[in-house]
């Protein structure tokens, strides 16, 4: 019954969200259509089978009950409808067809705009409304790397302090793993390390990796100190405190909260912990529990170690803030794109279909709320925009560069030639979506 309500919860959510994207997308092409007079013949939230639908006036407006798009049919206008009964017939004055090259070119260009409109404006107004929570990286000491991790392989030490990345130094931790950042072709980062700064370079295949493997946790930056300790536990009964801070196991140093669980986790007798207290030395031997392999003490809260900052922001400046993110999103995917076609990243690992999508969106809205839905929605609406972009027939990008065409040549590309590149386009689009479905499947089950 359990994975029934959450199959439930994660298909509403998606659909929920699906359906925001696609209306924001046709209601682009709707209104730019209407603004220059074209008639439009139906306004589609969803595919067939319909729900339901009405009419007013020219326009037919339906919802469908596959919501995994939407189309805006405008008169006069060769479409993946295929209808081709108009071509043989003169151009009525409210057609597509009829209208100059630049004012179709914003039609079609329309849906896309309001995407990006949408994504700015969902970013602007998380921020308005929560703040920006952020932490300055000088609030950050140093961070533990573990012998085998992705960091270690980058080339961080235990000790290492972040400060930037590519040349830049950056104000805050969040910086340091931006979209645009994390999908370059080259990542390099910059670190304190002994009073010098160090350049870092991630490997060829550090954006695969991080799909599979932790890397910058705020975690690694914890200190191995101790917020307060379970009563009837193994560090209870050996003297162990609140406050107390661990500076050593076994005579090993040690600095943060990582490696004191892995001292513990990987004990097989008792340890020898070397505490410090009220300014005061002493050691205290304790053995994890055989059973669960823990001493029962818990790690200090991030508010109470760095200096996390909530900034808030009036509407102009939350605005600024929602452009930044958007752009910064749209750099991300465009960059996350190019590796995919040119093979340098795995399309398996990186390429997500509407099982992906569902559960990432039902994952941010667990784990974040309503901020993590909208977080999600504005991602997935930057998405959106780039992927109807693309130079395929049948979408926005392949319309557009029909278009493109003849606003060149002086001369409207032949039906015939038309109407066959959209169905090789149409193909490859199912083709695609069964693509990426199946590997969804895989993945999800793989994991």
């Amino acid at each position: 019954m359990e994975w029934i309500i959450s199959l439930l919860s994660t298909l509403g959510i998606f659909a929920a969200a699906i359906f925001i994207l696609v209306f924001v997308h046709e209601l682009g092409h709707f209104l730019a259509a209407k603004w220059f007079g074209m008639r439009v013949d139906k306004f589609s939230i969803g595919f067939p089978p319909k729900i339901f639908g009405f009419k007013k006036g020219d326009t037919e407006y339906v919802l469908g009950a596959t919501p995994l798009g939407g189309y805006v049919k405008i008169a006069g206008m060769l479409d993946e409808s295929m209808d081709t009964d108009f071509i043989d017939q003169e151009p009525a004055e409210d057609e597509f067809r009829s209208k100059p090259v630049w004012q179709r070119s914003i039609v079609i260009l329309a849906g896309v705009i309001f995407n990006a409109l949408l994504a700015i404006v969902i970013y602007t107004g998380i921020v308005w409304n929560y703040g920006e929570t952020v932490l300055p990286v000088s609030s950050i000491e140093g961070i533990y790397v573990p012998e085998e991790s992705l960091a270690r392989e980058v080339g961080f030490h235990t000790g290492d302090r972040p400060v930037g990345v590519n040349e830049t130094r950056v104000d805050y931790f969040h910086q340091l793993m931006s979209p645009s950042v994390l999908t370059g072709r080259e990542v390099e980062y910059m670190v304190e390390r002994g009073g010098d700064v160090i350049h870092l370079r991630a490997p060829d295949n550090f954006l695969d990796r991080l799909n599979n493997e932790p890397f910058l946790q705020l975690e690694m930056a914890l200190p191995s100190s101790i917020a307060s300790v379970q009563s009837g536990t193994p560090a209870d009964e050996a003297g162990l405190l609140g406050g107390d801070q661990i500076v050593a196991v076994n005579g090993e140093p040690v600095g943060y909260w990582v490696e004191l669980v892995e001292w513990i986790q990987g004990a097989e007798s008792e340890l020898e912990l070397t505490v410090l207290r009220d300014g005061e030395t002493i050691v205290i031997n304790v053995a994890p529990d055989p059973e669960t392999g823990v001493i029962g003490i818990a790690a200090p809260a991030m508010a109470d170690v760095f200096d996390i900052q909530r900034l808030q922001y009036n509407v102009a400046q939350s605005a600024v803030v929602g452009v930044r993110e958007t752009g910064d999103m749209f750099t991300g995917i465009l960059q996350g794109l190019s590796r995919l076609f040119t093979g340098s990243i795995s399309v398996r690992d990186n390429l997500g279909g509407p099982v992906a999508i569902a559960n990432v969106t039902r994952e941010a809205t667990e784990h974040g709320g309503w901020e993590g839905f909208w977080r999600i929605t504005a991602f997935l609406s930057v998405t959106l925009a780039i992927m109807n972009m693309l130079p395929i027939p049948a979408l926005d990008g392949g319309h557009f560069m029909f278009l493109l065409y003849e606003g060149i040549t002086r001369r409207e590309p032949s039906p015939k030639v038309r109407m066959a590149l959209q169905q090789i386009g149409f193909i490859f689009l199912i083709a695609l979506i069964i693509l990426v479905t199946f590997n969804d499947i895989l993945r999800t089950f793989g994991s």
